[in-house]
């Protein structure tokens, strides 16, 4: 065994750029095989993994105070009681996201048994008069501190209580509260019920919950929510995202295993004459099969092991991108197993690729196998060569076009290497202009720049003496107005459906709100018996376009159409989007509120925001105006959008180097014939012109049977991140693709074989005939 280990271990040290390739080859094959593994492993159940993390509540039970402390049999763990009130925030007494039913609940820190609350912006409300809010954070970190610099030291007023100060975000995945405060703080506003979080030990199933939940103390329990009505509620955020995750994670780990065979197996081929001098020394066939195993491990191993490290680094910020935006992100942890694929799966499958090619050449002898390395090249190759010279085009050229045919499957390899990578960058970039698109479509940035709300009296903000028409008329003749549309939304009844329906009624410039650019089907409503609603509003409904609805209101009732289907509703949401008359017919004696009410304003393209605000204060102060752009994005899109990017670059980086070693293989076996063809004339530039032919003919056609591949991945993964979504997107976001783009794509298969031959194509230019032929 000390001479399979002396004979290896001098081949590695022989070999240094072939070594450099292996490790190089492994570092690479291991990072992306344990990136595509973390991805595979939390694309499952990723609520379940954050929920344990976040050691969530099963159920969540309300008491009227006092509330007991402990739990049933079947307990784990107990959190609480905390006081819990609901505080009815006005349409102005805070934040827009913030105004409404606030269920708040009294907490001295976010740790704890049960709800181990994450804190991702500001610190923890200890002060008397500070709150805490519970807000899905941003996937990018620009985005969070964005928001953090909006949200922090805003004031959430409500009539008849203290004013409390943000001053703290968190995110609870169980969101067993809206914001939290101190206990002292709650004990001042004054808790109407108490909170207790229970774990129980078996709660997998709803029945185990029910049984579970039976055994809790009954004395002055209000009302008890099981998790699995929550994870029901938060199952389309990771839906939409897992899709995309499982292809490039799929692709990533083809990819690798590919690279790894093609090398490894390049590399034992290529060492023929090398085996037949270890046999002709007195090797016997296992020892020289013992050799190239080694030789080639040692430095796969190495590689494998800097590649789990920079593997494991790497997918610490991918998760994060990709879970943040959904709550997820800062709890989520790969298995133990997922740095193991990598660690040692890559040297197990360098092992086992190159037994099989080493074990073929214990057939034999070392005459053979010494004759075999340097005879000249026969066959196939050869007559592909012989039809291709009669064809009119430069020598080099027609060469680098007949050398892929001489080794039919080291070729195969690199051109199934090349399709994936053709095939990843072409999902990539239909993925990411699809989602750039449904950016612009709801983000509506161009449609409105300002809102304003009259302010609410009730809260001691001085109010304006206007009505609502007359705001209007004053916002109408403010310089830099362009259209102005008015909303007021109201929960109304559809007869035939238990639960209400969002109505956002709308009068003005309605039709420049922007929301036509998000119609999916049909058209914009011109009449007051006329409706559009959003994609998840109708889901919810069980309706389509063209059919009529019953709403209600009050005793009133009024049969409207469908005539139209937009991809979110008002802060997308499942509204129905209904003409101001139409409200006038249905509740002729609602009187408007002048706060209720919400003005969008477009303004012209000359007007600065900050400008407007200041006019809109300084005409009534009684009116709140801020910027419609709050500067935070679309988390979804920046993180789907940051990811297909990262993984298309990483596999056509590993790509690129599958090319790189096919090129430096195939010219370690042709040094004779380069000498030759050198000898006789060929410069250095036509060698390095042959031999990026020889990848650039591959990488066209890679780029040309990649389009479809990449294509129909697209149509069949979008969709199915917009049905998790509960959205239907129109036909101009899903067909992104151009013949312009498309002849893109294809050049960047060539691309990518040129990049990865250009190098070793370089060093055969500048082989020495006189080196190359001194045997001859």
């Amino acid at each position: 065994m000390s001479a399979v280990w002396r004979a290896a271990r001098a081949a590695v040290r022989r070999r240094r750029f072939q070594t450099s390739v292996i490790a190089l080859v492994a570092l690479c094959a291991s990072a992306t095989v344990i990136l595509a593994a973390g991805l595979l492993d939390l694309s499952s159940a990723p609520f379940e993994r954050a929920f344990a993390a976040q050691r969530g509540p099963h159920v969540i039970a309300t008491y009227s105070t006092p509330a007991p402390p402990t739990g049933g049999t079947d307990t784990e763990a107990v959190a609480g009681p905390f006081g819990q009130l609901v505080l009815d925030v006005p349409a102005d007494g805070g934040p827009v996201w913030a105004t409404g039913p606030l269920t708040v609940v009294g907490r001295a820190d976010p740790a704890g048994p049960v709800d181990r609350v994450d804190l991702w912006a500001g610190r923890w409300a200890t002060d008397p008069d500070e709150i805490v809010v519970n807000i899905l954070p941003p996937s990018s970190p620009s985005a969070a501190d964005n928001f953090t610099q909006d949200i922090i030291g805003k004031k959430i007023t409500t009539p008849g209580r203290p004013q409390l100060t943000i001053v703290g975000v968190a995110y609870s995945v169980s969101h067993t509260a809206d914001a939290w405060v101190s206990p002292a703080t709650m004990a001042q506003l004054g808790p109407t019920t108490a909170q207790v979080l229970y774990r129980f030990r078996d709660a997998a199933t709803t029945e185990q919950v029910e049984v579970a939940t039976a055994s809790l103390p009954r004395d002055g329990l209000i009302a008890a929510s099981s998790y699995l009505t929550q994870k029901e509620a938060v199952a389309a955020g990771p839906g939409t995202i897992l899709p995309f995750l499982i292809v490039f994670g799929v692709l990533g780990l083809i990819v690798a295993v590919l690279i790894v065979a093609n090398v490894i197996s390049g590399a034992v081929v290529s060492g023929l004459r090398h085996i037949g001098v270890l046999k002709a020394l007195g090797f016997t066939p296992r020892q020289v099969v013992s050799v190239y195993l080694v030789m080639v491990t040692v430095p796969a191993t190495a590689g494998a092991v800097a590649g789990a490290v920079l593997g494991t680094v790497a997918t610490r910020p991918l998760i994060g991108i990709a879970f943040q935006g959904l709550g997820f992100g800062g709890q989520l942890e790969t298995g133990a197993w997922v740095p193991l694929t990598g660690l040692l799966g890559v040297p197990a499958l360098v092992m086992l690729t190159a037994l099989v090619p080493a074990s073929r050449t214990r057939r034999l002898s070392a005459a053979e196998a010494i004759s075999a390395s340097a005879a000249p090249r026969t066959g196939r190759g050869l007559r592909v060569q012989r039809a291709l010279s009669g064809i009119r085009l430069p020598r080099a050229v027609s060469l680098g076009l007949g050398l892929p045919f001489s080794r039919p499957g080291r070729t195969g390899l690199t051109m199934a290497a090349l399709l994936l990578g053709v095939t990843s960058v072409t999902f990539a970039g239909g993925l990411a202009a699809s989602l750039v698109r449904y950016g612009q479509a709801v983000d509506r940035a161009d449609a409105v720049q300002v809102q304003v709300r009259p302010n609410n009296p009730s809260l001691g903000n001085p109010p304006t003496d206007r009505t609502d028409p007359q705001v209007e008329s004053l916002l109408r003749g403010l310089p830099g107005t362009s259209h102005v549309t008015a909303e007021l939304p109201m929960q109304l009844t559809a007869l035939g459906h238990r639960d209400p329906v969002p109505v956002s009624f709308l009068r003005g410039d309605s039709a420049t709100l922007g929301h036509q650019d998000q119609l999916v089907e049909g058209r914009w409503m011109t009449a007051p018996n006329e409706v559009v609603a959003s994609s998840a509003a109708l889901h919810h409904l069980g309706a389509q376009v063209g059919d009529q609805l019953e709403l209600a209101y009050a005793g009133g009732h009024e049969p409207v159409t469908i005539v139209g289907k937009t991809i979110e509703g008002a802060f997308g949401g499942d509204t129905i989007f209904a003409d101001w008359q139409l409200r006038t017919r249905l509740a002729p004696d609602h009187q408007v509120v002048s706060h209720e009410v919400l003005y969008y304003i477009r303004l012209a393209s000359d007007t600065p925001v900050a400008t407007y605000l200041a006019a809109v204060r300084q005409a009534d102060p009684g009116l709140s105006a801020w910027s419609a752009n709050f500067g935070l994005g679309n988390s979804f899109t920046v993180s789907v959008t940051i990811i297909s990017i990262a993984f298309a670059s990483i596999i056509g980086l590993v790509v690129a180097l599958s090319v790189f070693n096919t090129v430096l293989l195939n010219t370690r076996e042709r040094r004779r014939d380069l000498g030759m063809l050198k000898a006789i004339g060929m410069t250095p530039g036509q060698v390095v012109t042959m031999m990026v032919t020889s990848m650039a003919t591959l990488g066209l056609a890679a780029g040309c049977l990649g389009i479809p591949l990449g294509v129909g991945a697209h149509r069949l993964v979008l969709p199915l991140m917009a049905e998790a979504a509960e959205r239907d997107l129109p036909a101009r976001i899903t067909n992104v693709w151009t013949v312009g783009g498309l002849s893109l794509v294809v050049l960047v298969g060539v691309a990518i074989a040129v990049l990865g031959a250009a190098l070793p194509a370089r060093r055969a230019g500048k082989l020495p005939i006189a080196a190359v032929l001194h045997s001859e």
